[in-house]
């Protein structure tokens, strides 16, 4: 006890001594009496040994409300007693010698600053000038330089800029002081303005003079000196001169000699060091020619690989790696024009945008590559002062969002005549339908005993869940009177429709479209089918000779099999409808290896119920299977591509089982993309070695396919399939590139192709070299998808995730100008996968994500009209226009059959609230079509809550906003060019007749008083994990900018934020924390933000399904399947009933832990990633292993590489990066 009193007496007796000794120094500063000056130096090094030997001193003196520093501050102003001055000087270095860096930016912000460069400018007057004094100023300079971001203006300013420079010319023997001046100058250089100003002094040279080769001595002096030449190399007029003089050569040679004799690697600090150099140097066009031409590239290759075998040497490595890739000559990517290898000619030319600028350019413009890819060496250099711009980083703001609230306002406008918008009365005939010649009267008990009780569960079975189809029929449903939705004041009134006569057989026609399309339903009886030993592709050459094969139109195409031994097989497809085609009827059909050679239905079910354990089964409806391979090929038959295929891909025919096994997302091993791109570098240095063999060109039809038995071979000619050319790199390397969209010089993502004439046993690797995005969940644990005809022979017919040394990253393909939105010097990206195959000579396909065609849609839509029973179901099938390609876009309403044709029933089936959904605007996003699938699916089951929704609902959906875009392969475009997700504002009836049509549906609705409840546009997203939403709000945008403060006043209904919130509790994958409801202005002109604001629907969403996986709730860990996607969809009808239900008829009062904005939403940090990208900290953190290495790499915003690499790798990493953490590059 004692000794602790004793403790906090001295305590106490230093505080207050450290308090007494300041004042005595202000006092004398106020005082200025003759004589002070013993007094200034006696009370100064009392407080120098005070803060050298207690910490709790340097602390006060920093302290909040402190005026320690101050004190200090003016006394080292006023004074100019020598010993006084360096008892301050030491004083100072004392306290911000630790800290962490807020002690330096104390004594910054107190002006410290611009008194030690009035100090040191006097001090630099005396001759000679005081040395101790000098070591003492610079140390401290050095040392708060960091924390002053305009210290290099400041320096310049009173003129003390070259006074460390001419220190060290004059003294490069004393090595005491020429270090802290070393330390100053690189804190100068990091201006540019700097930098030429202390070259054209000759630093550049100066620095030559002080490093060299393998030394023991003074390696600290060498350590800064190769610092501080880094930073000025940053300077293209400094790094022009060290070129010019042959100083690159003679860093190369430095870094070879520390590299021979460092051999317990002491000094790697050193060795890196050197690389900076060399890194700086090359940012121009001379230093990489001049690097080249010292043969730099082969000698950082062998020296990198000297090192591999030492973890700790891996900074190294990585600095060789990314200055070999910066150098590496950039090369044309080997194609005659970026524009897509298909021309469609667009019947209106847009005014402006990149489809004008595309069709302006002239004939014979070589669009893939630009005269220079940089013009660097041309500019000189700028004197225009850069310090302002480091505040961005602390006061950025995100000027995509919009802040103009007159503009957030929704304002409800038709934008069309209403007589131009009675033109959609006839895609709404349940609103006029009175049911009178119908048969209501069902001939089958109701599927649920009608209870006019709302409370009870919603049960839908997930995805590791199965139930019975008995439990679905014992669960209580909701009576059909009792299912009235929101809105009852508006809804339970007769129908407003606008004054347009019928035109006369407009519901003939209809019901006529629906008679035509039940005579091609499927007959209930098998076919036999004739099973072609030998892989066939399937064709639809229309050759009348061929008919006996498949009807009109469709052949099977032979491929040089000598023989061809048939197999008769009367049984379809254990996973295909039980019923058959009658399209076929009297005819066999001849395929390839494609049918049911496999296991039969009690072997498969056997097969499916032992697996039960692990896999995760859907069972979301008692809908049977809607894929019937012999429909495909009808539906193919009057599908219209630009390309005019004639052949059918085996996974679009045979369709698609979710494996019964999960899929975690792949763990990625360290230092594959050092790998991947060490073995680039190969190709420059062993040229020799590379075959660079085209074997694969959609440009040149005429290229031959090569005969050899280790060549693999390449097919694209189908739905979807987009693969442009294929070059075989070494024996088993190919290169591939992908074909634009059509009218389009860019988006290529989407990937679909056959590889055959494979063997097993040998890993292939695959490069797809012109990717565009700047990262992909390729970096992240994502996986391709592969295909395999064998496995599906064997039962399995079933997309699945493959490929291992899987990476994403800029390689040295550049691309032009034209293509990268103006900015040169930009570069393609890789994706990089191997995959080993199981089965020689097999057939597989490989794509981006699990393919879902057009001809796909129609067969499914068919099947679905085929199997519901009309007397409970109201299912439609219009078409909505006509694409450009001349494809047929389709409308489908579904709800549920009123219960008889009295009025009080048919007026409930037609005031029900509207829900509109849309998909599949993008092509490149498969994942919203199989959400979509789950999603129509559940509305078509048999399930009490399904039937509760549709007594609910009216579902108006357009399943596939793009068919022309996804039937030609596209990414993101329709063949217009354009993205039809941005012309939602206005759109063009002849450019974009799905979206003009789709928002002229929402302006009818509008218009007689009819809005969707709900607005929903399925997407898939790219570079986030999970299922989230985007949504709008006022408030929410207003907040996150901070910019009005009155806006949270506004009065907002937080309604839109509960289906988001309900999914969140009932969907596996969904994740509200990725949600996001702020308006930006780069999305105005998307489905989402319009149809908000001006249709004025308040739940307008855009529903976007990861690519990837889920790093949360059950699926966390697991890459996203068929199954999770079709559970997704139907989840979302689920949620759709649960806001139903939750409703009241007053005013819908939602329980407020749906609606609690502050506690959640609105108070979640978030980030600004780009001037146009809003998201959360909920996406993935910046890849550690990319780096820029192209040519505009700029020295501004050049990054350190961390000097410890361990075991720390990116696909760990779920949040989001510390301020140290995202300044790391690592190429592990």
């Amino acid at each position: 006890m004692n000794k602790v009193k004793t403790s906090s007496e001295k305590s106490v007796s230093a505080n207050s001594r450290t308090t007494s000794l300041l004042s005595q120094l202000e006092k004398i500063n106020l005082d200025s009496v003759l004589g002070e000056s013993d007094n200034a130096r006696y009370v100064t090094s009392k407080i120098l040994h005070l803060v050298q030997s207690q910490e709790k001193t340097r602390k006060e003196m920093t302290s909040k409300g402190s005026t320690g520093i101050e004190v200090i501050l003016a006394t080292l102003e006023n004074t100019k007693d020598p010993q006084t001055i360096l008892n301050i000087l030491n004083i100072l270095i004392e306290v911000i010698s630790v800290g962490g860096g807020r002690r330096a930016s104390v004594l910054v912000t107190k002006g410290g600053t611009q008194i030690l460069l009035q100090l040191l400018l006097t001090a630099s007057k005396d001759s000679p000038p005081n040395e101790e004094l000098m070591v003492l100023l610079h140390t401290l300079l050095a040392k708060i330089g960091p924390k002053d971001k305009k210290i290099g203006m400041k320096a310049r300013i009173n003129g003390v800029l070259n006074i460390p420079l001419n220190l060290v010319k004059q003294n490069l023997q004393n090595h005491r002081l020429i270090l802290p001046c070393l330390q100053v100058l690189r804190v100068y250089s990091t201006n540019s303005v700097n930098a030429v100003s202390l070259g054209k002094n000759g630093v550049v040279e100066l620095m030559f003079k002080i490093i060299g080769p393998f030394s023991k001595k003074n390696t600290s002096l060498m350590k800064v000196a190769l610092d501080t030449l880094a930073a000025l190399l940053k300077s293209k007029t400094n790094a022009r001169r060290a070129v010019d003089r042959g100083y690159v050569q003679m860093l190369l040679t430095i870094y070879v000699d520390w590299h021979r004799h460092d051999s317990r690697h002491r000094y790697m600090l050193i060795r890196k060091g050197v690389l900076q150099c060399i890194k700086s140097v090359t940012n121009i066009k001379l230093g990489r020619k001049a690097f080249i031409d010292a043969n730099g590239m082969k000698i950082l290759y062998n020296t990198s690989q000297e090192c591999l075998a030492v973890r700790t040497l891996d900074p190294l490595v990585n600095t060789s790696s990314l200055i070999m890739r910066k150098c590496f000559p950039k090369n044309r990517l080997p194609l005659p024009t970026i524009k897509s290898a298909f021309h469609f000619q667009l019947p209106v030319i847009p005014a402006s945008g990149p489809v004008a600028q595309l069709y302006s350019l002239p004939p014979g413009v070589d669009d893939v590559v630009d005269e220079s890819d940089d013009n660097d060496d041309a500019e000189t250099e700028s004197e225009i002062e850069t310090e302002n711009d480091d505040d961005k980083d602390q006061h950025f703001k995100n000027d995509d969002i919009e802040t103009d609230i007159n503009k957030l306002k929704p304002r409800q406008e038709l934008g069309r005549p209403i007589e131009e918008l009675k033109m959609y009365e006839q895609f709404f005939p349940e609103l006029s339908e009175n049911f009178q010649e119908w048969d209501l009267v069902s001939k089958e008990p109701k599927p649920f005993v009608p209870d006019a009780n709302l409370s009870g569960p919603i049960v839908v079975p997930t995805a590791s869940e199965e139930h019975s189809a008995e439990a679905n029929q014992s669960t209580k449903g909701v009576a059909l009177k009792e299912s009235n939705p929101f809105l009852r004041e508006e809804y339970n009134r007769r129908p407003v429709f606008l004054e347009l006569p019928k035109k006369d057989g407009m519901k003939d026609s209809s019901s006529h479209h629906q008679n035509d399309q039940r005579n091609m339903l499927p007959s209930c009886q098998c076919l036999s089918q004739e099973i072609v030993k030998g892989l066939d592709r399937i064709s639809l050459q229309n050759s009348a000779k061929n008919d006996q094969y498949y009807g009109p139109g469709c052949v099977v195409k032979k491929e040089s099999i000598a023989s061809l031994t048939t197999l008769a097989c009367g049984k379809p497809c254990e996973h295909v409808s039980p019923c058959g085609s009658s399209l076929f009827e009297g005819s066999s059909v001849q395929l390839g290896k494609l049918c049911c050679t496999g296991v039969d239905s009690e072997e498969e079910e056997d097969s499916r119920s032992s697996s039960s354990g692990e896999q995760v089964m859907l069972e979301v409806s008692d809908v049977s299977s809607v894929h019937d391979c012999d429909l495909y090929i009808e539906m193919v038959k009057s599908t219209k591509s630009i390309p005019e295929y004639s052949e059918v891909a085996y996974p679009d025919y045979f369709g698609h089982i979710p494996p019964p096994f999960k899929e975690p997302i792949l763990e990625r091993p360290y230092g594959v993309q050092r790998t991947k791109i060490s073995q680039d570098i190969e190709r420059l240095i062993y040229q020799n070695d590379i075959i660079d063999r085209v074997v694969y060109d959609l440009d040149n039809l005429s290229c031959s396919i090569p005969e050899e038995a280790d060549v693999l071979k390449f097919n694209s000619k189908f739905e979807s399939g987009n693969l442009r050319k294929v070059i075989q790199i070494r024996k088993n390397e190919y290169d591939l590139i992908l074909n634009s969209d059509i009218n389009s010089n860019h988006y290529h993502q989407w990937f679909y192709f056959e590889v055959s004439g494979m063997k097993t046993g040998i890993g292939y690797r695959f490069n797809i070299i012109n990717c565009e995005k700047s990262n992909s969940q390729f970096n992240y644990g994502m996986q391709p998808l592969m295909y395999s005809v064998q496995e599906a022979l064997n039962s399995q017919p079933c997309w699945t995730r493959v490929g291992t040394d899987i990476c994403y990253y800029k390689n040295h393909f550049s691309r032009s100008s034209i293509a990268a939105g103006g900015q040169k010097g930009k570069s393609y990206y890789t994706i990089t996968f191997t995959v080993t195959f199981q089965h020689k000579d097999d057939v597989c396909y490989f794509a981006y994500h699990y393919p879902y065609t057009y001809s796909t849609l129609k067969m499914h839509l068919q099947k679905l009209e085929s199997m519901h029973n009309p007397q409970q179901i109201y299912f439609r099938q219009d078409v909505l226009c006509k694409t450009l390609g001349g494809n047929s876009c389709p409308l489908i309403t579904i709800t549920a059959m009123p219960e008889s044709s009295y009025y009080e029933h048919v007026c409930q089936f037609r005031n029900r609230p509207y829900v509109f959904l849309s998909a599949r605007v993008h092509p490149g996003e498969t994942n919203a079509s199989w959400v979509m699938k789950g999603t129509l699916e559940y509305l078509m089951s048999n399930s009490p809550n399904a039937q509760c929704l549709r007594e609910s609902y009216i579902f108006k959906i357009i399943p596939m906003l793009n068919p022309d875009g996804v039937i030609n392969g596209n990414h993101r475009c329709s063949l217009s060019g354009e993205d039809l997700n941005r012309q939602w504002q206005n759109p063009n009836p002849d450019l974009h007749p799905t979206i003009y049509h789709a928002k002229g549906l929402l302006q009818y609705l509008a218009a007689i008083k009819r809005l969707p409840l709900v607005y929903c546009d399925y997407h898939g997203h790219s570079r986030k994990k999970n299922v989230f939403m985007y949504g709008c709000s006022i408030k929410e945008t207003m907040w996150h900018t901070s910019v009005n403060a009155a806006s949270c006043d506004l009065m907002e209904d937080p309604g839109y934020r509960a289906l988001p919130k309900i999914l969140s509790q009932i969907a596996p994958a969904f994740c509200m924390g990725s949600c996001s409801f702020v308006v930006e202005k780069s999305k105005e002109s998307t489905a989402r933000v319009v149809v908000w604001r001006e249709i004025g629907v308040q739940r307008s969403y855009t529903m976007e399904s990861t690519l990837c996986g889920c790093d949360q709730g059950k699926y966390k860990g697991l890459q996203i399947g068929t199954r999770e996607l079709e559970e997704m969809g139907a989840k979302f009808c689920v949620g759709l009933l649960r806001l139903k239900r939750m409703a009241s008829s007053l005013e819908y009062n939602l329980p407020s832990s749906l609606l609690d904005i502050e506690n959640e939403l609105i108070e979640s940090s978030c980030k600004v990633t780009s001037p146009t990208t809003y998201i959360l900290d909920e996406d993935e953190p910046r890849f550690l292993e990319e780096v820029d290495y192209s040519a505009e790499s700029n020295d501004d915003q050049d990054v350190e590489l961390a000097d410890n690499v361990g075991d720390y790798e990116a696909t760990n990493q779920d949040d989001g990066l510390s301020d140290s953490d995202s300044t790391r590059i690592l190429l592990s």
